[in-house]
């Protein structure tokens, strides 16, 4: 049987009709990993998985939401959607209005985007307007906007964004057997924990046996850490640019999702996340952008700071929300430098040690 999106696959679980036009680009199925050297090198005594999203078509998990924000604007008659980004939603966007044929308008604060994912939204031909303020000035101009004329509002406060990703938690139970033990990932506007707790709980309701509910285990980059402080930052910045955010619009509910979960939100350092950015890339071979690299991060700060003494190793599953060639510059200035030598074999035989 073709694969043909998660809308098809899902179908039951998701707010769409018999006769709805899906947008799809065959979205989901993407793998889930287990690590074969982080647990040593960490001294995790559990088993670790990787939610590795960057395999999603345009390299993140926003396109999960973005499936079904864009079939229900289709359905509804948009011709135009809009949204703010700091890169991954603005690709995710403009992909797939293209692939509906209608037009996508894409907000995001000026210098704040990495180049893999601005390139991404200007070969799918969005109209990119770089504004001079952060990101939420940019998704309140987006929102003002769709509230005075017919375009349609994609950004995660679009209820079908959520009813997408919460398909992620659904893959995970499938390939596992169950829920895990504790569920890692990168927190930025919040939309993503709300989503995977609220499949988490579909799943439970339909096997409540077999699905025990995971601690959910939330961070934020230190520098863009409002629901860790408590308060809207109102200039964050950190290094992982696609959680570089001040003011979550799902704050409620990632803040439910943590207290029903008996889970935690906490921060990570720019350092942190650097560290656990190579490791997972020089240890495992999977390559993630910065932001991905929170979850590893979290799990890395919690394993040192002997969180686990207190409560079972288990199953631990990081999600890693973007591939990494999404951010290409990082990469580059992060990574050991290329050696120079002549071209002979003697030098090229000295260099690599033989």
């Amino acid at each position: 049987m073709i694969y043909k999106g998660l809308i098809e696959k899902y179908r039951k679980f998701l707010p769409v009709s018999d006769t709805i036009s899906v947008i799809s680009l065959h979205e989901g199925n993407t793998p889930i990993i287990k690590a074969r050297n982080l647990p040593l090198k960490i001294g995790f005594n559990g088993e670790i998985y990787f939610k590795f999203e960057g395999m999603n078509p345009t390299g993140s998990f926003k396109d999960r939401g973005m499936t079904m924000a864009v079939s229900k604007a289709v359905e509804a008659g948009s011709k135009v959607i809009i949204c703010a980004s700091t890169g991954n939603t603005a690709a995710s966007a403009a992909a797939y209005a293209a692939r509906a044929g209608i037009k996508c308008i894409v907000l995001i604060p000026d210098g704040k985007i990495a180049f893999g994912k601005l390139s991404q939204a200007l070969m799918h031909r969005a109209e990119v307007l770089e504004i001079n303020g952060n990101f939420d000035d940019a998704l309140n101009f987006a929102k003002e906007l769709s509230g005075k004329y017919p375009i349609t509002l994609v950004n995660s406060v679009n209820p079908y964004r959520i009813e997408g990703q919460k398909t992620a938690a659904y893959e995970i139970c499938e390939n596992l057997g169950e829920a895990p033990d504790y569920q890692f990932l990168p927190v930025g506007n919040a939309g993503n924990i709300t989503a995977y707790w609220k499949g988490y709980k579909d799943y439970n309701k339909a096997e409540p046996s077999k699905y025990v509910l995971p601690k959910m285990m939330g961070f934020q980059a230190a520098g863009a850490a409002p629901i860790v402080e408590g308060y809207p930052i109102a200039k964050p910045e950190t290094i992982a640019t696609a959680i570089r955010i001040g003011n979550p619009v799902s704050w409620k509910t990632a803040v439910e999702a943590r207290d029903e979960s008996n889970g935690v939100i906490d921060k990570v350092t720019d350092e942190e996340i650097l560290e656990a950015y190579r490791i997972v890339a020089a240890t495992e071979g999977v390559f993630c952008e910065p932001a991905s690299a929170s979850s590893i991060a979290g799990l890395i700060k919690y394993v040192k700071r002997g969180y686990f003494k207190n409560n079972k190793f288990g199953k631990a599953v990081c999600i890693l929300t973007g591939h990494g060639l999404k951010d290409p510059d990082n990469a580059v200035s992060n990574a050991v430098k290329p050696k120079k030598v002549k071209a002979n074999m003697k030098d090229i035989i000295d260099a690599v040690g033989f």
